[in-house]
């Protein structure tokens, strides 16, 4: 499995901040690689809910289902599956000062018989955790300005 990860801090409340990044079908707005993110099952978030997911990934559009496996005050974890890769998603969220630090973590594991070069492709995934960072951090600035 390969594993990135990071944290950020931003000026928004932990509050407002966990609320926004739960909200999975926000993911468009604060991850440049993630073209698509719809929300399949209506309602408030909760464990089960759905999403259907588009994202660039070595310069080809992925299409990933994803499902809400664990929700709490300040945590989410998402199960994100192809026939090629599967995806687990982490958000936390923490109060810090006046704002909140979010850690994100995305674990990926290559399904298939492709699993043999997964050591190979640990750069490439790698390649999408500041962007990802970057954005949480500058979407959630905005949010705390606006």
């Amino acid at each position: 499995m390969i594993t990135v990860t990071g944290s950020v801090e931003t000026n928004l409340s932990a509050e407002k901040a966990f609320a926004f990044l739960s909200e999975f079908e926000n993911t468009s707005k604060w991850d440049p690689n993630t073209s698509v993110m719809d929300k399949i099952t209506p309602g408030p978030v909760a464990v089960g809910h759905k999403y259907h997911a588009e994202s660039e990934f070595r310069g080809k559009r992925q299409a990933l289902t994803y499902e809400v496996i664990e929700l709490s005050e300040n945590h989410i974890k998402l199960r994100g599956e192809n026939k090629t890769v599967t995806s687990y998603d982490s958000i936390d969220v923490r109060a810090s000062g006046t704002g909140s630090v979010v850690t994100y973590t995305a674990e990926f594991s290559i399904n298939g018989p492709a699993k043999i070069i997964q050591p190979l492709l640990k750069p490439a995934f790698n390649s999408l955790r500041d962007p990802a960072l970057n954005g949480i951090r500058d979407t959630l600035n905005s949010l705390a300005a606006g």
